[in-house]
Parts: C-alpha cells; structure tokens; sequence
C-alpha cells in the first residue's frame, strides 16, 4: 500500500470510530427516550449540523472502505493494476452518491427525494 493510500486509511478510520461512536449513542438516547422514527426524522429537517455531520461520515466512509476492499481484493484474488483502482473509484463514487443522496434526503424539510 501506498503512504498516501495508508495515512488516508488511517486517518478516516480515526473519523468513522468518532462519527460511528456519535451516530450510535445518538441512536440509542433516542430510541430509549421513547423517540419513533418519525419523530428523529421530524427533528433532523433543516438541521445543518445534522447534515454537515453525515457528509463528512459519507466522505470518511467513501475513502477508506474502498482503500480496504481493494487491499483485500489484491490479496484473495490477485486482482491488480489499473481496472482494480477503476473499479474502487466506482465503488467510492457509488458510496459518495448514495450516501449524499440519503443523508439530504433526511435533511430537506420536505422529507425523502422522490
């Protein structure tokens, strides 16, 4: 692996424990006051914070699974050069899309995209 490619997945693995530890205890809190879906949903429309927050997850987790697929990809299958790196930039595009896509979902007051 490449220093950039390790410091990258190092240094997102450091921002997903935060983000997922966050993620999780918000969660939890929520759900133990009694908190339906609906409800969370309700209280995330507009909020920036909110939404800045699970972008910056989607980006964290758009960089590091495909640097680690991608290790494991070489390793099992052999699988080398350039169409394995074309093949992870597709992948971290489809995280980045997808995950964008839901996280305003939630955020726009209007509720989910169509």
């Amino acid at each position: 692996m490449s220093p950039l490619l390790y410091v990258a997945q190092r240094g997102t693995a450091a921002v997903l424990a935060l983000a997922v530890a966050v993620h999780l205890a918000t969660m939890v809190h929520a759900v133990r006051g009694g908190l339906t879906a609906g409800e969370i949903l309700a209280r995330t429309h507009g909020n920036g914070w909110f939404f800045a927050f699970y972008c910056v997850f989607v980006l964290a987790a758009a960089v590091h699974a495909p640097i680690g697929l991608r290790s494991v990809l070489r390793e099992w299958t052999g699988w080398r050069g350039r169409s394995l790196d074309g093949a992870m930039l597709a992948f971290s595009a489809a995280i980045v899309v997808l995950g964008l896509r839901a996280a305003f979902a939630v955020f726009q007051p209007g509720g989910m995209l169509p």
